[in-house]
């Protein structure tokens, strides 16, 4: 496994539609691989194989929610690893939710989008085959920022507004009553 450069600003792998994934090869393997050390390493929650310039509709998600009280005796938080290959979002909710959001590829700025409040994903897990993810809340806009960067689409794209857009201070980013995870 290897942490990869994410690419940022204006990259042209940032801009370009990812090709499908046709087989899973040792290749797509590996990157799978980069992938979560990459995003790890970041942090993040969420990376896309364009913001490491690979050209493949693949796409990792690690989330777990957060108590809303933290306990005393916190054990930490349990979090999920998605790997989707070739997700597409199936179905979304009527209902649209406005949040903050950051960017492994846009360092220091956040900016307000409105997502989809929850959606089912379709895709392929690691080894090739089907699968359906349903998702809501916060997880549910992970899924759909890593998605758009499939399609070459930055978060900054989605803005409520360009006044939403403001750079952040590292270290600062838990100002205020907003999640300031760096998604992907």
């Amino acid at each position: 496994m290897t942490v990869r450069e994410i690419v940022v600003g204006d990259h042209p792998a940032l801009r370009r539609k990812a090709r499908k994934i046709v087989k899973v090869t040792p290749e797509i393997r590996k990157l799978i691989e980069d992938l979560i050390e990459t995003m790890r390493d970041a942090p993040g929650v969420g990376l896309a194989a364009p913001q490491v310039a690979a050209n493949e509709r693949l796409i990792v998600v690690e989330y777990g929610e957060e108590p809303d009280e933290p306990a005393e005796t916190a054990e930490p938080i349990k979090k999920k690893l998605y790997v989707v290959l070739n997700p597409e979002i199936a179905w979304a909710s009527e209902e649209t939710v406005v949040g903050t959001e950051g960017c492994l590829s846009v360092p220091g700025w956040l900016g307000d989008v409105s997502r989809y409040e929850a959606i089912t994903v379709k895709g392929l897990n690691r080894e090739g085959h089907k699968i359906t993810i349903k998702v809501e809340g916060w997880l549910a806009r992970i899924f759909q920022h890593e998605i758009d960067h499939l399609d070459g689409i930055l978060y900054t794209a989605k803005l409520v507004s360009p006044d939403t857009l403001r750079r952040v201070v590292e270290g600062q980013e838990e100002a205020g009553d907003f999640r300031a995870e760096a998604i992907g």
